[in-house]
């Protein structure tokens, strides 16, 4: 049974999960733990929002390296699967591999295929299958470069599906809502008109990976096609709400894409132990409501979080809303009962929105106003004024 109310016509959806998510460690002391994802998944699963009747639970297919190399390069590829196949310890600085960040552990590459396969078949469901959302839990590996890893980032899943998705002749806006800047994404479109991305992020003053700033707005035919908004620490509901409508939403509206590809990390939350953003479910959800009402194909992925129950309160949240369910404030009595098992406090769904103390948020206010300004003033004229 389904907890809450339909809101709108059913659309069709598809939600991938595969239970290997979970199989892999990137060690005890590192702040990523893939038992998020199984957290996820049966507090999806508590709601009802498995058994949706246009809504559908996929596994991930295999990929190819052909698939791979249209973003990575073999000499990289090649080091992931002999570092991942090794029996001893292992590390390559020149690529990213090996050190605290990026671990090497046994079949770190087949996690990194996972995570890169289940969103080249959410893009593929969506232009194929006639899906018009598809949700890849394990996705949204925004810091992978071409040839190095970063950021727990071993594989750019959303790259490699956005290559398949312009190999088919689509325009795709990304727009990225983790705290950190989708730097690998960026990296890739940078010179290009047939992506615009956009990233609302935490500020890279003194914050991974250091850019993202307004100013980092393409080159050659891309100039104008990267746009970056970075939030001060302390960032609030109301200035992540204000950027996404005076920034992002107008500009994915212009450009008006064939298929919109989102990365949605919840470590923008105040919670979250490695950012210092004061985001909560209110403008989470807010934004997610918007994104369904422009009714373009949809390909989400996840992304950033380390605390596991934000991270499964904001991925239940966004398959509720993609597939127009909405769900009571306070989690299912029966998933309250695990997680405190497993030492998890939790009880709430949902938070109340949040303020800032005042002068951390002005001086937040102060920049969010000036970077739209500047947004206005160099990328508007070209999206808007081209598109528009």
């Amino acid at each position: 049974m389904t907890f809450g109310r339909s809101r709108s016509l059913p659309v069709k959806t598809a939600l991938i999960y595969s239970r290997d998510f979970s199989h892999y460690s990137y060690g005890a002391d590192h702040p990523f733990k893939v038992q998020r994802y199984i957290l996820a998944y049966e507090l999806i699963r508590a709601y009802g929002l498995t058994d949706i009747p246009r809504g559908k639970i996929c596994d991930c297919r295999q990929i190819t390296d052909e698939d791979l190399l249209t973003f990575h390069t073999p000499d990289y590829l090649a080091r992931l699967k002999e570092f991942s196949e090794a029996t001893e310890s292992r590390a390559d600085f020149r690529y990213g591999l090996g050190d605290v960040e990026n671990p090497v552990f046994p079949g770190f590459y087949d996690w990194a295929c996972l995570g890169a396969a289940g969103t080249v078949e959410a893009a593929r469901l969506v232009t194929e299958e006639g899906y018009d959302i598809a949700f890849n839990l394990a996705g949204g590996w925004h810091h992978a470069h071409r040839g190095r890893a970063s950021g727990f980032s071993y594989l750019n899943d959303a790259v490699v599906a956005i290559n398949k998705l312009l190999a088919k002749g689509k325009r795709v806006v990304y727009l990225d809502i983790d705290a950190h800047h989708g730097d690998g994404v960026q990296e890739a479109y940078y010179d290009t008109d047939r992506v615009l991305t956009i990233s609302l992020h935490e500020s890279g003053i003194c914050f991974f990976p250091g850019t993202g700033f307004e100013n980092e707005t393409g080159t050659g035919t891309g100039k104008g096609y990267a746009v970056n908004v970075p939030l001060l620490a302390h960032s609030d509901d109301a200035l992540f709400m204000k950027a996404f409508d005076e920034v992002a939403f107008p500009l994915i509206a212009a450009f008006d894409p064939d298929v919109l590809v989102t990365q949605l990390g919840a470590d923008t939350f105040r919670t979250d132990p490695l950012t210092r953003l004061e985001i909560t479910t209110h403008s989470y959800s807010y934004i997610l409501r918007k994104l369904k009402a422009l009714k373009i194909p949809w390909v989400a992925v996840g992304g950033g979080g380390y605390d596991n129950i934000n991270v499964a309160r904001a991925w239940t949240i966004a398959w509720a809303v993609m597939n127009g369910v909405e769900l009571p404030p306070r989690l299912p009595a029966s998933y309250v009962e695990v997680i405190a098992e497993l030492g998890f406090p939790n009880k709430m769904l949902l938070d109340a929105m949040h303020w800032a103390e005042e002068d951390d948020r002005n001086r937040a206010l102060d920049a969010v106003e000036k970077c739209i300004a500047a947004i206005r003033k160099t990328v508007f004229p070209v999206i808007i004024g081209r598109y528009g």
